[in-house]
């Protein structure tokens, strides 16, 4: 059989709604079927075929069908000569997982908010009585991010110097580092799925100078975030390491037990780390911290 009329018959059955034969489904999950796909047929013709399937009423159905025969990385398989990185086996598994819990909020997000009594009688997310498991928390964490970002993306786009209701005791600082902090802190937060609860509140974000100036394309809301993010270096700003401890600061407090003060300039510093990435010694930022405990 023809290799592209493989796709083709997948396009059309889902397309036209019938039912395709046992005979087209066994050539569908042929080997040398699969083969001929690799080796013979062009990447664009393939990928005019899945444009087309993804373009029809039914592509969630397209997708199945390819999955179900073996095909899916037939025809969204990598070149050969490409870089591993997402590919090795310790790394699926994070993956999968950040997969998982967007789709699971994607599916749940009009039940956000929605909260209900538990045994204990205490309130409690209707999203984690759903998914009973780490999955539902993680869910309530990204939508916690989606939160947050819908907060700062006005800060990002259009450099409008806001409260933001989540962190209020920021360091005196320009509008710039003001947004590099705020960004650092909530990646440190979600980490690796920073990506996927920026894409949730682009969806959500509303503003009509976005409107005007971007002609509703959520998709230029989501990149001009991403490249911010990547322009200040926060891609993976959760492995930054804090310069001062916890311990430090309470032997420059003169205290033996942590408390209130000690968290409150742990956040404080780490804030400066964020907002001056050249800070590079314990020395700096203590001293830093002397300055500001005299003007209190």
């Amino acid at each position: 059989m023809d290799p592209l009329r493989v796709l083709r018959a997948i396009r059309f059955s889902t397309r036209l709604e019938f039912e395709m034969g046992e005979e087209v489904k066994v050539a569908a999950g042929d080997n040398d079927v699969k083969s001929a796909i690799v080796g013979k047929v062009s990447r664009e013709r393939i990928w005019h075929e899945i444009h087309l399937m993804l373009s029809g009423n039914q592509p969630a159905k397209a997708l199945g069908y390819l999955s179900d025969f073996g095909l899916f990385w037939v025809v969204f398989t990598p070149p050969s000569n490409c870089k591993p990185l997402i590919l090795k086996e310790d790394n699926k598994d994070k993956i999968y997982k950040q997969k998982r819990v967007y789709l699971y909020a994607s599916l749940l997000l009009p039940l956000w908010k929605t909260v209900y009594i538990d045994n204990k009688k205490k309130t409690a997310p209707v999203v984690t009585y759903i998914i009973n498991t780490s999955d539902g928390d993680e869910v309530m964490r990204l939508y916690d991010a989606v939160d947050k970002f819908l907060c700062l993306i006005p800060l990002i786009l259009f450099g409008e110097d806001m409260e933001i209701p989540w962190e209020t005791d920021i360091i005196e600082v320009s509008v710039a580092s003001k947004t590099r902090i705020l960004l650092g802190l909530l990646l440190r937060e979600i980490k690796g799925l920073w990506r996927a609860a920026l894409m949730m509140s682009t969806f959500l974000f509303k503003n009509t100078a976005v409107e005007g100036l971007l002609g509703g394309e959520r998709r230029e809301v989501f990149m001009k975030v991403e490249q911010e993010i990547l322009r200040l270096g926060l891609e993976k700003v959760w492995e930054m390491k804090a310069l001062v401890n916890g311990k430090d600061i309470m032997r420059h407090l003169g205290v033996e037990k942590g408390g209130p003060a000690v968290g409150k300039w742990q956040r404080r510093l780490l804030q400066l780390q964020l907002a001056n990435p050249s800070c590079g010694s314990v020395k700096e930022c203590l001293d830093w911290m002397t300055e500001q405990m005299k003007l209190e």
